[in-house]
């Protein structure tokens, strides 16, 4: 069964990868809203990758097409993956441009702000 992100994608040859769908994900999330690793795994049909996702995102960093991964957060709204940005306070200053409250590495108002891939894409 093909996900829903994949009718808009062009693949160019078979290294089409999970990290790949991970980053047309993310690419998706709209400014001023977060969502998390596991939302990602779930509406890619691994709901127990989330950890795959965080790996995908401390390698983002290296795709030619920008992936705005401090969009992804951990399930409580924690910045866990702030040491893999080119400082440790970059993630923050990111989700502050996008009037993004952060305090004490935490997203205020992180429910309200979630956006959740299955509820927004679906899933065919």
């Amino acid at each position: 069964m093909l996900h829903p992100i994949w009718d808009t994608l062009k693949l160019s040859d078979n290294t089409y990868s999970f990290f790949d769908d991970v980053y047309a994900v993310v690419r998706l999330i709209p400014k001023g809203r977060v969502t998390n690793y596991g939302a990602i795994a779930k509406y890619l049909g691994a709901a127990r990758s989330s950890r795959m996702v965080g790996w995908a995102m401390n390698a983002a960093h290296k795709q030619n097409e920008y992936v705005p991964a401090h969009r992804v957060l951990n399930r409580n709204g924690m910045l866990t993956g702030k040491h893999h940005f080119a400082s440790p306070d970059e993630m923050q200053k990111l989700l502050e441009k996008e009037n993004i409250v952060v305090v004490k590495d935490v997203v205020k108002h992180f429910k309200t702000l979630f956006w959740s891939p299955v509820e927004e894409l679906g899933i065919k």
